[in-house]
């Protein structure tokens, strides 16, 4: 898939701005392919901050080197943005994520529900990326061994749990 690179939108008004920003990042994340990450400057700022359940990183070469990770490690990964909110200099972006793991259960897809918060510079670049999901139910859940003792951890902390908290709150009458 060819990807055309635009230069970065220059605006005074900050909502244009982020609105053009966030249809161009995208446009890149779901046609996300290892031969796009020599473009990640034009999408985000030199020092932008990235951070995931896994990752927490500065400059476009160490988030060249999470993408570059997550292309080698899994088989098929592709983000499917679901929706997206802009306001101000900032936007929110639901998205599913799915993939194949190598090691375990190739046949099987997977799918990573999650949102980003990306924050963009006045070049409308992305300053600040923060990816939002949930590392215990999304993955960990799904492994073998880990996946029992994550799902007994969510069941027994559960508010609708059968079992007994001996402090419960209690209403008074």
């Amino acid at each position: 898939m060819n990807m055309r690179v635009s230069t970065p939108i220059v605006c005074g008004d900050t909502q244009a701005t982020a609105q053009a920003a966030t249809q161009r990042l995208i446009a890149l994340y779901e046609q996300l392919s290892p031969e796009h990450l020599a473009t990640l400057d034009a999408y985000y700022a030199s020092d932008a901050h990235f951070k995931d359940p896994f990752n927490d990183v500065r400059g476009v070469p160490a988030i060249a080197q999470v993408f570059a990770h997550m292309f080698a490690t899994l088989d098929q990964p592709r983000f499917t943005v679901t929706q997206h909110i802009v306001q101000g200099d900032q936007a929110f972006l639901g998205w599913d994520f799915r993939f194949r793991l190598r090691r375990w259960r190739p046949q099987v897809e997977q799918c990573i529900h999650g949102a980003t918060l990306v924050r963009f510079d006045a070049q409308g670049r992305v300053a600040l990326h923060r990816d939002y999901w949930d590392a215990a139910q999304e993955l960990y859940e799904k492994l073998p061994v880990l996946g029992g003792l994550m799902r007994w951890l969510r069941r027994s902390a559960s508010a609708t749990s059968t079992t007994k908290v001996p402090h419960a709150y209690r209403p008074s009458p």
